[in-house]
């Protein structure tokens, strides 16, 4: 899927469980998280309020963490993966609803410590 009112936040499979943790623990509403099983990464789809700023993603890189904007391609998991294999929903879509992108910043932040990243 190209990218467009629709972002991704692509990360370590472990800082996008406690980020899951930590937005449940806050009682925010979770949007699409998908699972890149041979990479161990996951993707949380996101409204595209980031800032275009090199020292946002600076940090952010700093995290093992990317930003899939405008015109960059988000991998779905595919109807036709056979016991999905390469990707997975960890919160499969159930509405239109996608978190801001600055309260996963927010999540990520608050969960950075102890993982490695």
């Amino acid at each position: 899927m190209k990218a467009d009112h629709v972002w991704g936040m692509m990360m370590p499979g472990e800082l996008g469980l406690r980020v899951k943790g930590d937005l449940q623990r806050r009682g925010e509403s979770l949007g699409p998280i998908m699972s890149h099983v041979r990479s161990n990464r996951w993707t949380l789809l996101i409204r595209p309020d980031l800032p275009d700023e090199t020292p946002f993603f600076a940090e952010m890189f700093r995290h093992n963490v990317s930003v899939v904007r405008l015109g960059g391609t988000i991998a779905l998991p595919s109807p036709t993966d056979q016991g999905a294999r390469f990707r997975r929903w960890i919160e499969p879509p159930r509405s239109p609803f996608r978190p801001s992108g600055m309260s996963i910043v927010a999540s990520i932040r608050a969960c950075r410590g102890g993982i490695g990243v």
